[in-house]
């Protein structure tokens, strides 16, 4: 593990030895960890890194198996958000957790209203509020508005707001800019020295590893579960932080044959939608698996909706086998040739209740019914059975309810629903999101599969292994547009560091300008990319 070298100053809060494990997940390994007053604290690791799980311990609102919370040389019961809070800890999430109907001062102030005579004094919640904006240098103004009229940034700055109305000693920051744009991450930053001058311990959670060296004072890694290094950031570069959240090398990626030389079956050019992403240009061949990578918030899931006809794009062109195409709906993407795996099996994939058959057969009603009037059930069982049997749902029968089988069942009884027609062009966004590792490696069998049988395939993700390890071509995207691009088995922290906002991993052909993503809308991205609740 690698230490830092020094230090002024004794911590505010303190964790020493924290282990958490969740059935057979062991989940932190003796995690050590502190933050000093007055500091920006980065905590960074890729997804399942464990610090998700350690801030919830922080926060109070899991215990931990082994190990002390300490705030201020007070060791905190475990568990108790009460006495987190109590003790000056104040969580502020990514999707900030207002009430829109109230203004923000009452916002700033609810659960712990000021009352004079027994009764709330809204007066002095006012005088209050607007003297907290001031000392954060935001417009006092704001005050008085409904927290529903105010964009995204602004509600994250009210949550900074209230935390700090409750005397918060310690700000836990989870990916706070990952739905802003550059111009509000200024704001968000000049928001945060305010709060550091005034001695709070804040601890930053983004996977932007650019913002680092603006913003924090240290940095710490984790990995599996540990801490593997605690630095000042002024001491690291982005690559080196990237070899750090990667460590080893991978297994190795998976063994492809040649990609055929051919025409593109996918031709995408110049594509954009306002607030998600612009100027996105690429290519998938039959036989050929591009990987669509990037971090929270980098407009992945945006474009692959686009593809689809969810949220159609509002310029550019989209080919699917050489013929033009303009689906405004999925109905017209899948008239065109394209399947899609929706990236959130439980809200947009499964009706957990329905069968098997009912499952797959609900996307093809016209084509396993009879007489375009009823639906062919002896036909629907025959192909939920073909595909039981191709792609090895563990099941009874094709009567088994979906919500019976587990979440790699899930999702293989998903993907059989896109295959039915047999598309020219699969979409797949995270295909393995919350599947355990043995069904991660029968689905990317099927992936593969599926290209060696010559569809193309364009995988979204935002697991970078499950890329490198798919992917005949890695796509990075940042910012809302493909700053880069890596071949087949290209290193880990080349690929991270590049959709972290190293712009020196590009490849040659890629282009300044299209590297020079400063300024890009942030995607809305919030329907895959604020996915994977990491352990």
């Amino acid at each position: 593990m690698e230490e830092e070298t020094n230090g002024a100053g004794g911590p505010l809060l303190r964790l020493t030895g924290v282990r958490r494990r969740y059935g057979g997940v062991q989940a932190l390994r003796g995690v050590d960890f502190e933050v000093r007053a007055g500091e920006v604290h980065a905590l960074v690791g890729e997804n399942g890194a464990g610090k998700s799980t350690l801030i919830k311990i922080i926060s109070g609102a899991e215990a931990a198996d082994a190990g002390t919370v300490e705030m201020a040389g007070r060791v905190l019961p475990g568990g108790s958000t009460a006495a987190a809070f109590e003790a000056g800890i104040a969580t502020v999430y990514q999707e900030p957790q207002l009430f829109g109907e109230l203004p923000v001062a009452e916002n700033i102030f609810l659960g712990r209203e000021l009352r004079r005579r027994g009764l709330v004094d809204r007066a002095a919640q006012r005088r209050r509020a607007v003297e907290l904006l001031r000392r954060l240098g935001l417009d006092p103004g704001l005050a008085d508005v409904r927290v529903a009229d105010l964009p995204v940034a602004q509600r994250q700055l009210v949550s900074i707001a209230k935390a700090f109305a409750h005397e918060a000693k310690v700000l836990i920051l989870d990916e706070p800019s990952a739905i802003l744009t550059d111009r509000e991450i200024e704001v968000l930053f000049d928001v945060l020295r305010s709060v550091r001058s005034h001695g709070v311990g804040v601890i930053y959670i983004s996977h932007r590893l650019d913002e680092l060296t603006v913003i924090s004072d240290r940095v710490t890694v984790m990995r599996d579960g540990t801490r593997v290094a605690t630095r000042p950031t002024a001491e690291l570069t982005i690559r080196e932080i990237a070899r750090l959240m990667v460590g080893h090398a991978p297994a190795g990626a998976a063994q492809r044959r040649a990609v055929p030389d051919g025409p593109p079956v996918l031709e995408a050019a110049g594509l954009s939608r306002r607030g998600a992403f612009r100027d996105v240009s690429l290519q998938v061949r039959a036989g050929e698996v591009v990987a669509l990578f990037g971090l929270v918030g980098s407009g992945t899931g945006a474009i692959a909706r686009a593809l689809y006809g969810i949220d159609p794009p509002d310029s550019g062109t989209l080919h699917v086998a050489g013929r033009e195409v303009r689906p405004r709906t999925p109905a017209d993407a899948v008239a065109a040739g394209l399947a899609m795996l929706p990236g959130d099996r439980k809200v947009q994939g499964v009706f957990a209740s329905k069968s098997i058959g009912f499952n797959i057969s609900v996307g093809h009603l016209p084509v396993l019914s009879r007489a375009r009037v009823w639906v062919d059930r002896a036909r629907e069982r025959a192909v939920a059975s073909q595909f039981i049997d191709r792609i090895r749902i563990k099941a009874p029968g094709p009567a088994t309810p979906v919500g019976t089988l587990s979440g790699g069942n899930q999702q293989k009884v998903v993907l059989a629903r896109q295959l039915v027609r047999r598309p020219p062009v699969l979409v797949l966004e995270e295909p393995t999101q919350g599947v355990d590792v043995g069904a991660k490696d029968e689905i990317h069998d099927l992936v593969l599969g599926l290209a060696d049988e010559g569809s193309a395939v364009l995988v979204v993700s935002s697991d970078l292994p499950e890329a490198i390890r798919l992917a005949d071509r890695v796509l990075v995207v940042r910012g809302g547009r493909i700053v880069a691009e890596f071949p087949h088995g290209a290193a880990q922290a080349d690929v991270l560091a590049a959709a972290a906002g190293d712009a020196g991993d590009q490849t040659p052909d890629q282009g300044a300008d299209q590297g020079a993503d400063q300024g890009a809308d942030q995607g809305a991205d919030q329907g895959s990319d604020d996915r994977g609740e990491e352990r």
